[in-house]
């Protein structure tokens, strides 16, 4: 019995494999680090495009915008790209001195986000048609909100702005601690990556987040004035700058229009890849995949 070419066949897709992986294991890795709430278009769209146009591979770090700010500020953390919410998290990287130039690349709106299993889901769908206030939904008795920590998170910063100029345009004083309580109350606060999904699962009613997060998790949201949903420029000196927080830290919060912020690192690996990976979120195809998932376009100028 001839054995050789029982050997070759064996041995052939076993040789590819080995060239395959060895091929894996030489390709170049794009590190992006990205604002939590960006974490289905990232790593579902626009990482894996990425890597395939560019023979590289692609890996995503998503959590909030301050705490990976302040990481890659104190170089406890790596990455060639950070795209982050607002610009105050880009400025503590530039302040760092790891950032000179970054662009707008997207940008969202708050809204009340339901999940569709809550036993409030009714009352909700009739707040989105107008019937109902959708403040006096979430005052309900037993209602479950969720938000991020607003001390590492922008979202969760965000969540307690909108709340404050919802007071203030709804002419009601006491909304802000009768819907979140304490500023980090323990009860609602939850990591950014795991907020959409708990809403998906029904663990928590509501919450009060971004149009881009909601649409991309499929989850139904109602939409608010342009006066508290932080999407319109021209409203941030008339509006949005009279909402302010407090931090535990002392830093003062001011509410800014839903911007996300592209830049590469000064001391990326892969400073190339990096730019071209921008260029991907300013190209029509890109915008393409980020209107797919719920974003707008970018506006305003860079920093």
């Amino acid at each position: 019995m001839n054995r050789k070419p029982m050997l070759t066949r064996w041995l052939a897709p076993l040789l590819m494999l080995v060239g395959m992986t060895a091929l894996a294991a030489d390709a170049p890795v794009l590190r992006v680090a990205y604002a939590g709430s960006m974490g289905v278009v990232m790593d579902q769209s626009l990482g894996p495009d990425f890597a395939t146009s560019h023979h590289a591979s692609y890996e995503g770090i998503g959590q909030g915008s301050f705490a990976l700010a302040r990481l890659l500020a104190a170089k406890q953390m790596q990455a060639d790209v950070f795209v982050a919410i607002t610009p105050s998290p880009m400025k503590v990287v530039q302040q760092a001195g790891l950032v000179e130039h970054a662009v707008p690349v997207a940008s969202t709106r708050m809204v009340v986000i339901y999940s569709p299993g809550s036993r409030f889901a009714a009352d909700f769908a009739a707040a989105a048609r107008g019937e109902k206030n959708w403040y006096d939904v979430l005052r309900k008795p037993g209602l479950r909100l969720g938000r991020t920590d607003p001390a590492v998170d922008p979202q969760g910063a965000n969540a307690l702005l909108t709340l404050q100029l919802a007071a203030r345009y709804y002419h009601q004083p006491e909304l802000l601690q009768q819907v979140a309580g304490e500023l980090q109350n323990p009860s609602q606060i939850f990591a950014e990556p795991s907020l959409m999904s708990r809403l998906e699962a029904g663990q928590i009613d509501a919450a009060i987040g971004y149009a881009s997060a909601a649409h991309s998790h499929h989850l139904p949201t109602i939409d608010l004035p342009n006066e508290i949903n932080l999407a319109q420029p021209a409203m941030q000196a008339a509006w949005y700058a009279k909402a302010n927080l407090k931090l535990p830290d002392g830093k003062v919060l001011t509410a800014q229009p839903l911007v996300f912020y592209a830049a590469v690192l000064s001391n990326a690996k892969q400073p190339e890849l990096g730019k071209d990976f921008i260029s991907l979120l300013q190209s029509a195809e890109g915008q393409v995949m980020l209107r797919e998932r719920g974003y707008d376009p970018p506006h305003g100028d860079a920093l």
